[in-house]
């Protein structure tokens, strides 16, 4: 393809949002967070309302997005520790090297959480295996979460602002926590925290804050949770401004609202829901940013933005800072039952806006789309063809996703947490019977568990309160086969 005809790819922003509930937002229903800019997005694009991530929890919804793959098919797409080997050591394809190869220039900005190197990684020097590896031209990243350690930044191979003199060291195993003593822990030290952990997140305070891991080193490298948001707003504008002579393809993944939550100064006290709805209001303001310099740019007509989220809500995650306390009449999964971790809707069923001024009419729609199909659906949108051997799962439905059609997907599969998987099915959701308990105790989250097999008609019950398994038995039957069939399938493009 020649440089010219390149140029009239559009340009392609996925913005991403972390834990951010289908309630969570003023377009959604949501009346007490402020959300102007997403609002304005959804009014002037096209709002989804049955719009997925691949799965209830962050690392396997990623590794779908970028990949076409359903994360069950590969054993390692469950939430990562913060240095863990890259899932994309096994070559498989990715989104942003498929849009290399017509030219496209790549960045990424924001959280990763998709592992890094070959099993050991040396902060000190050149990483292995980072996102310059599977496809992007530039990164500035968080290796992982920002509830976990390194709480350092990454540009492209290197951690930013690291003293060679006061090298790090990283450590999930905890017989090595006592090698790793610089910094302190929250479990050792409560006195020294800001934000008092509830469970989990008791090992290296960093900013006041206690962390899922131990570290030590890296003083001058260690970044500022209240500067995050303006740090990565930042680096996604140098990335437009860097790349705008030709179509480019960014992908701004957000870590409001994760925990810890810890808005910018300025956004403290927005609502009346504590951190967590401040820190919305805060994602509301990137998004805003974004958008803002993609106009003053002269992009924003031909430029393709997707905002969604990696999975659904959760108020709880760690952290003691009153986000179920606050919460009062706002539901973060809107009708929806479940949450993060849940088989049920609310895990998985997101915000999902796609805007393309120049072809995308404003609108809602009833389709079913998930961000699995982004992979073959913004290739068919570029005329770019797939190979036979990637994006095992992504269906093209660009027609959907620009408006052209209300028809989506007939069949489904999402997943909760540690791969156990469901089938929806037109409108029906199937869920298999399942080991583990009812109830994540820690998040008060119901996880979908049951040892009976349960169904649902979700068309005439959005909040799955009436199981309908002992009257379709011949549905559940054929329900149970078709998820069984699908997941044993090496399915690959073409067959």
């Amino acid at each position: 393809m020649s440089a010219k005809s390149s140029k009239k790819h559009p340009n392609i922003v996925i913005i991403y949002a972390d834990d951010l509930g289908f309630g969570d937002v003023g377009c959604y229903g949501a009346t007490a967070i402020p959300t102007p800019n997403i609002d304005k997005l959804g009014a002037n694009g096209l709002q989804f309302q049955q719009g997925y991530s691949a799965a209830a929890t962050c690392t396997p919804a990623r590794y779908s997005l970028l990949t076409g793959s359903y994360p069950y098919r590969h054993p390692r797409a469950a939430i990562l520790s913060g240095d863990a080997p890259s899932l994309f050591v096994e070559k498989v394809k990715t989104l942003p090297q498929k849009l290399q190869s017509v030219g496209y220039k790549t960045g990424i900005v924001g959280k990763w959480h998709l592992g890094l190197g070959n099993g050991e990684i040396n902060w000190n020097g050149e990483i292995e295996q980072t996102p310059n590896d599977v496809g992007f031209d530039s990164s500035y990243i968080m290796a992982a979460t920002n509830d976990r350690v390194p709480c350092v930044y990454l540009n492209n191979r290197k951690v930013e602002n690291l003293d060679p003199s006061d090298p790090i060291f990283v450590s999930y195993n905890e017989s090595e926590r006592d090698q790793y003593n610089s910094y302190p822990t929250g479990r050792d030290s409560p006195e020294l925290l800001n934000m008092m952990y509830h469970h989990g997140h008791d090992c290296t305070i960093v900013n006041g804050v206690s962390r899922i891991g131990y570290m030590k080193g890296g003083k001058a490298a260690l970044w500022n949770d209240e500067t995050m948001c303006d740090v990565f707003v930042d680096k996604a504008k140098s990335f437009i401004d860097s790349a705008q002579k030709e179509p480019f393809f960014l992908y701004y993944a957000l870590h409001q609202p994760h925990v810890p939550r810890i808005p910018a100064p300025r956004f403290v006290g927005s609502t009346e829901l504590g951190p967590r709805g401040d820190v919305i209001v805060e994602l509301d303001w990137c998004v805003g940013e974004v958008m803002n310099h993609l106009e003053e740019k002269g992009l924003k007509e031909n430029t393709i933005v997707i905002f969604s989220s990696d999975n659904g809500p959760v108020l709880n995650d760690g952290y003691i800072d009153d986000a179920a306390e606050k919460a009062g009449d706002h539901s973060q999964a809107g009708p929806l039952r479940g949450g993060k971790y849940s088989l049920y809707e609310a895990g998985t069923r997101v915000p999902f806006i796609v805007s393309w001024p120049q072809e995308v009419k404003a609108g809602f729609s009833e389709a079913i789309v998930s961000q699995t199909d982004l992979y073959a659906s913004l290739c068919s949108l570029i005329n770019l063809p797939l190979d036979s051997d990637e994006a095992p799962d992504s269906e093209n439905i660009a027609a959907a996703f620009i408006g052209k059609s209300d028809k989506g997907r007939c069949e489904l599969i999402t997943e909760g947490a540690k791969h156990k998987t469901l089938l929806r099915q037109d409108e029906w959701v199937f869920i298999p019977p399942y080991k583990g308990p009812i109830l994540n105790k820690n998040v008060n989250i119901e996880l979908g568990n049951s040892e009976e097999p349960q169904l649902y008609h979700i068309d005439g019950d959005i909040g799955q309160q009436e199981n309908l398994a002992e009257q379709e038995p011949e549905r559940v039957q054929l329900m149970q086969s078709r998820l069984t069939e699908l997941m044993a399938s090496n399915k690959t493009r073409g067959h």
